[in-house]
């Protein structure tokens, strides 16, 4: 028996011109749906989506709706900075087989709640497939409040939300919506505290990097052997503070990914590798040793 539902924050592996490397996101994929992840958010912020030209981005969602067929869930980004903007995408999103569009609020010029319930209501009116919301406070500068969710929840097309860092709150509102709502919450710090509090939605990127841990983590609450789930939790913790902790996080990615045979870099410019230094600290980790020895993937 499984238990959680995981929806994986997907990286976006890119050729050195910055278009999808499509056999580094056919790998990526693949490693997600072989431990067991039920689903995938493409072009999310672990996707680098709003550093991706548009192009790029596009050819994204294709490649990962062509890929993610017949295999699990796949939500896609598409918020963007104006209605305007977020508009088009969807409108293009709206042209392929996906089962959900999440859209951050905007934060270039923060909207107010009530603007907020009016953005996401006519965006909901657009998209083909369910609507997400996307509360990020931590990058947006603004959560969305009790009041837009109770409002913005009555449209049928809009199904659920994605909340990060506001653990409180999404307590809160599971009490008030749990059976009409779908809350996704992104607390990978304590998944294994989540997990045994009864929030089964899960998302967060740092999970697609390693996706056999968070397999282990699974196993160890499915058994009620909440000690072992912690053993996982405790790794994966660590993982991400050493992400954290380079001056690129997705170099980090990068250099992780590219460790376990899949290809393709998750950075930007002007971002680069690893310098000389991180790349030794990250490899001497004994954590990370055991991450790559435990998880390698054989190169397409």
């Amino acid at each position: 028996m499984s238990v959680g539902y995981f929806v994986n924050a997907i990286c976006t592996p890119l050729e050195d011109d910055e278009s999808v490397h499509v056999g580094g996101l056919e790998a990526h994929l693949a490693d997600q749906w072989d431990h067991g992840i039920e689903g995938v958010l493409a072009a999310g912020n672990m996707g680098q989506m709003p550093l991706l030209r548009d192009e790029t981005w596009r050819q994204l969602i294709t490649e990962s709706a062509r890929l993610c067929a017949d295999r699990g869930e796949l939500l896609v980004g598409a918020g963007d900075m104006s209605f305007e903007r977020t508009r088009h995408r969807i409108e293009f999103v709206n042209g392929h087989d996906v089962d959900g569009v999440v859209v951050m609020t905007p934060y270039y010029a923060a909207f107010s709640q009530p603007r907020l319930v009016e953005y996401y209501l006519a965006l909901a009116d657009i998209a083909k497939a369910p609507l997400y919301l996307y509360d990020l406070p931590a990058v947006a500068g603004v959560g969305i409040a009790m009041e837009t969710y109770l409002a913005v929840r009555e449209h049928p097309n809009i199904q659920g939300t994605k909340i990060s860092g506001r653990f409180d709150f999404a307590r809160q509102l599971m009490s008030r919506l749990r059976d009409t709502f779908r809350i996704i919450i992104a607390e990978p710090l304590i998944t294994d505290v989540t997990l045994r509090s009864g929030f089964s939605q899960q998302l967060d990127g740092i999970y697609s990097i390693l996706p056999a841990w968070l397999e282990q983590l699974r196993a160890g609450a499915a058994a009620g052997h909440w000690d072992q789930a912690a053993h996982w939790q405790r790794r994966i913790t660590h993982v991400r503070n050493v992400m954290l902790s380079c001056d690129s996080p997705m170099s980090f990615a990068t250099a992780i990914l590219n460790a376990r045979g899949i290809e393709g870099k998750c950075h930007v410019r002007p971002a680069g590798p690893l310098s000389d230094a991180e790349r030794e600290q990250v490899f001497e980790d004994s954590v990370i040793k055991e991450l790559i020895e435990a998880g390698a993937t054989a190169p397409a």
